[in-house]
């Protein structure tokens, strides 16, 4: 009885754990302790007051170890809910080899963030340990690392051989570390010391890896001697991208010559992840131009024949409709086209096999084959075979199907210019690199029947004001893709005229002709 009353009192004086959000004076003192701790340099101290001590503690050694950081100083800021912002001034100092005559020194100064978390099992708050607490820009298994440059560094040029300055042309830094990455060694550079992140290998290998990230330079301590890398950017045309994209949020453009492949512009509105040639969006309607080469070649449209556009279309339990519902009685094919009607596409669904648009964007347009060598990363589109519903949404640019604004240029291009021509930012004649090539071309008749309903489009149809204006020779498809939990659609357009080729997207700009059309047609006038 005695023992059995003494266990029942010790489970009632167990202490409650507390629960729930952390209280404003625990983000304080748990950020003040882990920041005090890292700041002396006590090392296992400061992991302690997180919620990953092994990886805090690697990360935090490294900074000393790898990073070759002194003097470290941590200012906390003003607390918002569990996330605390806070300034950390520090000394890079590194010793040349060759003795103590030629150390390095540099300050580096940057602001970063935790937050704080209220542990389960005992309630205790605790830093949330990320690789951006110690960088804003680190992911997982990244690193700062101070030492010779992995990579000579790169003077990249334009087409003209006039050096491309990132002050100028602020879109290009992404594309010059990825230059200096695949060429830095091949092009005749010393490598100089400086303060890097240095990228988790598994994400960097392979130039067709859509995310990937090369290395990122923070600090030079020492120049290198750059090697020359000649692009094939038109100075023009990259000033006018980045015009157009500075004007937008989450805008991105990519200009290229049909007639070659050359990319002639490259800008973002955003800096860091380069979307307009590694992004993977959903491509909405400028995927009926791959489509509609598809139902023509096959029979199943022809540009001036009846072709239905209903109200509603079911396939695979899904009812596909078109923007605002409407429909169009005894219409072609031109007119299904031009207005963008879904229905019309969706509607030739069960006469298609699951491979279909994935064997015709492939052996056509060259999308989706993960080859494309163009001289920095890039992703090549997706079009994987689906069934059903999925296959259906496919054709109108929604389901699996992933673009970007390079791929939906040279998609423009290829109808331009009647054969896939590779995009390239580097010539192949400098590393003997071999450019991915499409299978087969389109007939002559599909082709002049593709490039009619591009041009009926630009002239007719949802592309005519940004088109208004700029002659015979040139077609046009707008897009706008829904996006879940966005409230605008991603806005896209392509297009072409003479021999230039133009697409564009702007995430959560609303219709592509407003949005994303205005962009394009500036990049095709300050073309000629």
């Amino acid at each position: 009885m005695d023992s059995g009353s003494g266990a029942s009192a010790s489970a009632d004086e167990k202490p409650k754990v507390k629960t729930g959000p952390p209280a404003a004076k625990e983000v304080r003192t748990a950020a003040d302790r882990f920041l005090t701790a890292w700041q002396s340099g006590d090392v296992a101290k400061a992991a302690s007051y997180t919620d990953d001590a092994a990886a805090a503690r690697t990360a935090l050694t490294g900074l000393t170890k790898d990073a070759h950081l002194t003097d470290v100083k941590l200012t906390p800021g003003t607390r918002s809910g569990a996330k605390v912002p806070f300034h950390v001034t520090s000394t890079v100092s590194y010793e040349e080899k060759g003795g103590s005559n030629n150390k390095l020194s540099k300050p580096f100064v940057y602001d970063s963030a935790l937050t704080a978390v209220r542990r389960k099992n005992d309630g205790k708050v605790l830093v949330s340990w990320q690789p951006s607490v110690v960088h804003p820009e680190l992911k997982d298994g990244d690193k700062l690392v101070t030492g010779e440059a992995g990579d000579p560094p790169v003077k990249a040029v334009d087409r003209n051989g006039t050096e491309l300055d990132t002050k100028k042309y602020p879109s290009l830094a992404t594309v010059i570390d990825g230059l200096r990455e695949k060429y830095g060694k091949k092009a005749g550079g010393t490598a100089g010391v400086e303060l890097r992140i240095a990228r988790k290998e598994s994400s960097k290998k392979g130039s067709t890896e859509k995310n990937a990230l090369p290395d990122k330079t923070l600090v030079t301590l020492s120049e290198g001697t750059p090697g020359t890398v000649r692009t094939t950017l038109s100075p023009t045309l990259q000033a006018a991208a980045e015009s157009q994209v500075a004007a937008r949020k989450r805008a991105s453009v990519v200009v290229i010559r049909p007639s070659t492949g050359e990319i002639l512009a490259v800008a973002n509105s955003s800096p860091g992840f380069n979307t307009a040639f590694q992004g993977s969006l959903a491509p909405g309607s400028t995927m009926k131009v791959i489509t509609s080469s598809l139902l023509l070649e096959k029979g199943l449209a022809n540009v001036n024949k009846a072709h239905p556009c209903p109200k509603y279309f079911t396939y695979g339990h899904w009812k596909f409709q078109n923007d605002d519902k409407f429909e169009i009685k005894n219409g072609t094919f031109r007119t299904s086209f031009a207005v963008s009607c879904n229905t019309a596409f969706i509607s030739q669904a069960p006469k298609l096999e699951n491979d279909s648009l994935t064997k015709q964007a492939q052996q056509v347009f060259g999308l989706g084959l993960d080859n494309w060598a163009i001289g920095v990363p890039s992703f090549d589109g997706a079009v994987p075979v689906q069934s059903q519903a999925q296959m259906a949404a496919s054709l109108i640019g929604q389901g699996g199907v992933r673009m970007n604004p390079l791929n939906m240029a040279s998609v423009a291009a290829t109808v331009k210019d009647g054969t896939f021509h590779q995009p390239y930012l580097v010539s192949p004649d400098v590393d003997h690199r071999t450019l991915a090539h499409a299978s087969r071309s389109l007939s002559a008749k599909t082709l002049a029947d593709l490039r009619e309903l591009m041009h009926y489009t630009a002239v007719a149809g949802t592309a005519v004001k940004p088109m208004s204006g700029l002659g015979s020779d040139m077609g046009a498809k707008t897009g706008s893709a829904e996006v879940d939990g966005q409230k605008e659609p991603n806005g896209w357009f392509t297009a072409y005229r003479g021999d230039l080729a133009s697409a564009a997207v702007v995430q959560a700009g609303g219709h592509g002709g407003d949005s994303a059309g205005p962009v394009v047609r500036q990049m095709l006038l300050a073309g000629g």
